[in-house]
């Protein structure tokens, strides 16, 4: 018998949207114009076979998805990776039987458990023990086995002390904490979990994290994963899938999928000491009130060919664009691995140091001291915004790569072969005699 639970042939999804007629027309018509358009509208169908179809500027197909075909087996645990727009919650919605397909075919063996947004499935005028078992029951569990797990759900969810409040009180995050444990515990063959665990706070994602682990591992259950947090995906993830508008581009093993993943989102690799230009990187939010424009960096190590190396100095010279006078309570460049996984946050927010900036260009430095990374490629991201006002102007996850070097000067530099990423500072005393 296979182990196949999951089976997805030719899959794709299609969305018809609406436009405005005109640039200069109002957005707003009157019922009489809605009425109107609406007898004209039917009058054709009935005048036209519905073979000779016209073109209507004012609407567009949108695929949301396209021919994507896998196959999951039991027990396995799976990332889908994606920018905004890939697809990635389409999917998961189909695969829950909460959309329908425009076309393909889909196998299912087993139940299924959804966490696709905050207060899913919840009733918000019923309290939290109620809604446990109106989970539990869409879920096709009896009420006896919803009582068998009910106190494990109350103390995983950690809300014991607003079990019979309305749920409509509920902070987002407390709705989350209660709809994932009420997902985890009652037992559903597939879990699938959309990025609403972000609600939740650190401690209980890593809470969350631990817990599908052992559904997959040692229940043997399947579990399907969205995450914007790469170091989520590769600490839960045996493999993951990844889309590109709408079509799936890789699957594979999770370390493989996810280098692919950063390459590219990272579109520039850039020299030392060289202007780069990226007023054009795509950004993950951010007003552009004020914006980068240009980065460099540098070693100031004219023996090293000013490139970054291990131990040494990092030197990143920032030009901003700011379309009016403003103080900025925090700029940061920051330094990820090819996974992901954030390993240098230089924040002038953690000196409690603000910049003024002037209408039109501005350059800022930030300097590293001592670069603590071991040899290879790594991905600069950027920030700046207002801490006090909560307002972002520029945020670039993956505005360039560059690469750290082992330079052998003055004493500094490592083993060509050392392993790990971050290097620490460290001594080693030698006791000549054991104390007692």
């Amino acid at each position: 018998m296979s182990d196949t639970v999951i089976r997805v042939e030719n899959l794709s999804k299609k969305y018809v949207l609406s436009h405005q007629q005109t640039a200069g027309s109002s957005s707003y018509n009157s019922l009489r114009d809605a009425l109107a358009d609406g007898a004209k509208s039917f009058s054709k169908k009935l005048l036209k076979p519905s073979g000779n179809r016209t073109f209507n500027p004012n609407r567009e197909e949108f695929w949301a998805l396209k021919d994507v075909s896998f196959e999951i087996k039991q027990g396995d645990r799976v990332g889908f990776l994606g920018r905004n727009g890939a697809g990635k919650s389409t999917l998961l919605k189909i695969l829950s039987r909460i959309v329908e397909p425009t076309q393909g075919r889909i196998s299912i063996k087993g139940r299924i458990a959804s966490l696709l947004e905050v207060g899913t499935g919840f009733h918000p005028e019923l309290t939290g023990r109620e809604n446990i078992f109106l989970n539990g029951a869409i879920l096709g569990m009896s009420k006896v086995e919803i009582k068998r797990k009910f106190d494990e759900i109350v103390a995983f969810a950690e809300v014991e002390k607003f079990l019979d409040t309305p749920v409509k009180r509920y902070s987002s995050g407390m709705y989350v904490r209660l709809a994932f444990a009420v997902a985890a515990h009652l037992e559903p063959e597939i879990l699938i979990v959309d990025e609403v665990l972000a609600v939740g706070d650190a401690q209980f994602q890593k809470k969350c994290l631990g817990k599908m682990q052992e559904v997959s591992t040692d229940q043997g259950r399947t579990v399907l994963f969205v995450s914007h947090n790469m170091d989520a995906i590769q600490r839960l993830c045996s493999q993951c899938v990844m889309l590109e508008r709408g079509r799936l581009t890789a699957q594979g093993d999770t370390s493989s999928i996810l280098v692919r993943y950063m390459s590219n989102n990272s579109t520039i690799q850039a020299s030392p000491n060289q202007w780069i230009d990226i007023s054009q990187v795509r950004r993950q939010t951010g007003t552009r009130e004020a914006q980068f424009i240009e980065v460099k960096y540098s070693s100031l190590n004219e023996d090293a060919m000013l490139q970054p190396y291990s131990n040494g100095a990092l030197e990143f010279v920032l030009a901003i664009e700011s379309k009016s006078p403003r103080s900025v309570g925090s700029i940061a460049v920051t330094i990820y691995d090819k996974l992901g996984t954030k390993l240098v946050n230089a924040d002038s927010l953690v000196l409690g140091q603000s910049i003024t900036l002037q209408n039109g260009k501005n350059i800022v430095k930030i300097k590293i001291e001592k670069l603590y990374l071991t040899p290879g490629i790594y991905v600069l991201g950027l920030w700046m915004a207002d801490p006090l006002t909560g307002v972002v102007f520029d945020c670039i996850e993956s505005a360039l790569e560059f690469e750290v070097i082992n330079f052998q000067s003055e004493g500094l530099g490592i083993r060509p072969d050392a392993d790990g990423l971050v290097i620490s500072e460290f001594e080693i005393m030698q006791m000549n005699e054991l104390i007692r």
